[in-house]
């Protein structure tokens, strides 16, 4: 296959460990079979975050499991697919593990890519857009150097521990509305793109976080694409030359999505 012919895959939100031990590993060799599926035709494979339910690096120690995805990502990159990993809300505090061990290029903010012929605006998606201050107070406050160091005084086993506990009553608290078209008016990220937009041109707005498989034209020449998730849907977004199609890992086969 030649380099012209070959393609850009994105998904995002695998949120590994959720729900549970058994269920994650489940989607976990779901995920897994996908990317052995995609390796022959991928180009470049961008996992737009949210990989993880909770990640966090002590000095010395990483959350426990996820193997499989760890070593099918060095694979990849070890035979020279480019593999892109953007931190999301649940995974932020990736620091030089996953880029150092996996080989992966690491995003913290929203890139800007072109791929045949289009300019692609690429990011998690939290923190962007009106609304939602008390999340970005605490983003902050993640993002804090201080506050990490303060954490990582907590034993793994703990910190780990209250951590999770954290994020599933998050995602509890969260998931249906995550789950709900809020109208095209009330779609913050949405909202956000056209606003980038009145500065500059992309061809595709490609975003993780919301959960809800979405695409919405923002102009005649501009799309926002939001790649949903592997909790419900198991989609994600494949661009070639010819055409960007959001689709469904179903049955260990392909398909395209029914926004229906």
């Amino acid at each position: 296959m030649s380099d012209s012919e070959k393609k850009i895959y994105f998904a995002s939100d695998f949120h590994l460990g959720a729900p549970n031990y058994e269920k994650s590993l489940e989607r976990e060799k779901k995920i897994v079979a996908w990317l052995d599926h995609i390796t022959p035709t991928a180009k470049e494979i961008y996992l737009v975050g949210d990989i993880f339910d909770f990640w966090f690096e002590y000095k010395h120690a990483i959350p426990k499991g996820f193997v499989r995805l760890q070593g099918k990502i060095a694979a990849l990159t070890d035979a020279g697919i480019p593999v892109h990993i953007f931190t999301g809300n649940h995974d932020m505090w990736i620091f030089d593990y996953i880029p150092k061990e996996l080989g992966v290029q690491l995003h913290r903010k929203p890139i800007t890519k072109n791929f045949f012929g289009k300019k692609l605006y690429i990011g998690h998606g939290d923190g962007l857009g009106p609304g939602d201050y008390s999340y970005k107070i605490l983003k902050k406050i993640f993002d804090n150097r201080f506050c990490q160091w303060c954490f990582e005084r907590l034993h793994p086993n703990f910190g780990i521990w209250l951590a999770n506990s954290s994020s599933r009553k998050s995602r509890a608290k969260s998931g249906h509305h995550d789950e709900k078209f809020l109208g095209e008016k009330e779609e913050w990220l949405a909202l956000y793109s056209k606003e980038v937009l009145k500065e500059e041109h992309y061809d595709y707005f490609i975003y993780g976080h919301r959960h809800l498989p979405l695409s919405i034209d923002l102009s005649q020449n501009s799309t926002y694409i939001n790649l949903g998730d592997w909790l419900n849907y198991f989609t994600y977004l494949e661009m070639s030359q010819k055409e960007t199609t959001l689709k469904t890992w179903k049955n260990n086969q392909p398909e395209v999505f029914n926004f229906n």
